[in-house]
């Protein structure tokens, strides 16, 4: 079984937030769109959810925060979650991979996303709020070694890492890992904000210099993302890159549901009417069958943001 919401869109992807918190502070950090901040879920209630997704045809699975790894049973997570799995992935700081990543490995994760706007230690510093650059690339050495594929999460800002993002597609090259290109993303009533009015870098300009220069480029089924494979001095650099603003493909083909740390379902980042409770039924002995039905209701209630 599969489930496919009102517009046609199969749900085969559970992206869970194990906790709002940060060992972080990045000043663009939407939060996975959550803002309650109550008791975070439970190991075993992580992984019921995770069993009942995976009867419903959701056989991918992205942890994700705040920080994931900072919760300090995240090993015993992964362990618990692996069975019910195809493809268990995570996205973090980076900051505890030297020593988490042999560990978690070993748990069963098969691949890691590492946020690294910038190589430059002081632009690091400005956009986290922390001088940690040096631990997080210990971190992404550490994590190339066991992964693949390990993907870095460049948030790309307009007059603060822009001009970083040929050094960090050489940088990808050298390490073997793929770099994810992201546009800032808000919600509609915070495109005039003076945020997104002085940070948000269009990529598309971009991406027609890919295009060129690319000798691929491929296109993923989710969101329908171009990925271009961009000859360097290092050798080939694979580069993805994640435009969401307005861009009604990507929301078309959008397969994912969220879960967030204090355990509602969630359809969209970016919407705030749509936490569905999931927790509160699992904690009060709900049976399987009715775990299932809020499932249901929760994809059914899915739907574009961009259209």
């Amino acid at each position: 079984m599969v489930l496919v919401d009102r517009f046609g869109r199969p749900v085969t992807n559970l992206r869970i937030s194990l906790t709002n918190e940060c060992n972080l502070n990045c000043f663009y950090c939407h939060r996975e769109g959550q803002t309650l901040n109550f008791e975070d879920m439970k190991p075993e209630e992580i992984e019921r959810i995770v069993r009942i997704a995976s009867q419903l045809g959701i056989k991918k699975v992205k942890l994700t925060g705040g920080e994931p790894t900072i919760r300090k049973d995240i090993v015993e997570i992964v362990r618990r979650i692996r069975p019910y799995v195809e493809d268990l992935s995570m996205t973090t700081n980076g900051t505890t991979l030297k020593l988490l990543a042999e560990p978690l490995k070993e748990a069963g994760l098969d691949r890691v996303n590492i946020s690294l706007d910038t190589l430059d230690r002081e632009k690091y510093k400005a956009i986290t709020g922390f001088d940690v650059l040096p631990q997080v690339l210990e971190g992404i050495d550490k994590a190339v070694k066991l992964f693949h594929p390990v993907k870095l999460n460049m948030v790309c800002m307009k007059g603060l890492n822009d001009e970083e993002i040929w050094d960090m597609i050489d940088y990808a090259a050298q390490k073997n890992a793929i770099l994810q290109l992201i546009e800032i993303e808000v919600p509609k009533e915070m495109e005039n904000s003076w945020f997104f009015k002085k940070y948000f870098y269009p990529l598309k300009p971009l991406e027609e210099k890919f295009e060129k220069i690319a000798v691929e480029i491929k296109e993923r089924q989710m969101h329908r993302r171009k990925k271009y494979f961009i000859p360097t001095d290092y050798g080939i650099a694979e580069v993805e890159v994640v435009r969401s603003m307005h861009n009604t493909i990507f929301c078309a083909n959008c397969t994912r549901i969220r879960l967030t740390s204090t355990g509602h379902l969630k359809t969209c980042l970016l919407r705030r009417d749509d936490l569905v409770d999931i927790i509160t039924p699992l904690r009060s002995g709900a049976s399987d069958e009715e775990l299932i039905g809020i499932f249901k209701k929760a994809v059914l209630m899915r739907e574009p943001y961009w259209r």
